[in-house]
């Protein structure tokens, strides 16, 4: 779902556009087809201004938030309201300073508050050991899985839990979450189209 910005980046050929209406109408549409099959389910990425390949785990995205709603946030917008999709992935790459992962606004504030986006949030894989992100900030900002996780974010997660850093809270909404996602995934007896998933 990122936007065209630059045709030397490599991964041009799987973003749907240089129009974010476009982006997400199609990621919407695309959505909606797949997630009408009981227990299969999209993931749409990556959550956001991931536009380059070059630097892409420490590129610093500077914008304003005009910019940021209008261009880069609109597409996921319009694919969350429209769709519901299963999950969605943040990116490797700064935003205005703050990794992607651990930007608790745009996760918790504007997804999940704004959009009311109540599937999973994961983080793109190695973001805590290649990227720049903390893998307690990663879960206090609204990301319930850390993919593919390792030991070290264990013991981040458990001493940030010890310490007050990371809300006991915010670690039970994560699991509740991936929790109720498995409940509702092919694997399971009867599963349900994740329109009408059982909360």
């Amino acid at each position: 779902m990122n936007i065209h910005r630059n045709p030397l980046c490599g991964r041009n050929f799987e973003y749907y556009s240089e129009d974010p209406m476009i982006a997400g109408t199609m990621a919407a549409a695309m959505t909606n087809g797949v997630q009408k099959v009981p227990g299969v389910g999209t993931t749409i990425k990556h959550f956001a201004c991931n536009n380059q390949e070059d630097n892409r785990l420490h590129s610093n995205s500077i914008l304003s938030e005009r910019i940021l709603r209008e261009i880069y946030l609109r597409g996921f917008e319009i694919a969350v309201k429209k769709s519901q999709p299963m999950c969605l992935m943040t990116s490797y790459n700064l935003i205005n300073g703050i990794p992607a992962a651990n930007h608790k606004e745009l996760i918790t504030n504007v997804l999940r508050g704004e959009w009311d986006f109540k599937r999973i949030a994961m983080t793109d894989w190695t973001t805590t050991t290649m990227g720049s992100a903390i893998a307690h900030k990663c879960a206090e900002a609204g990301n319930d899985l850390i993919m593919p996780g390792n030991p070290g974010d264990v013991t981040d997660i458990m001493n940030a839990l010890a310490d007050g850093s990371l809300e006991r809270q915010k670690a039970v909404d994560c699991a509740a979450r991936i929790i109720t996602i498995l409940f509702n995934t092919i694997g399971m007896e009867d599963p349900k189209p994740y329109g009408r998933m059982v909360e």
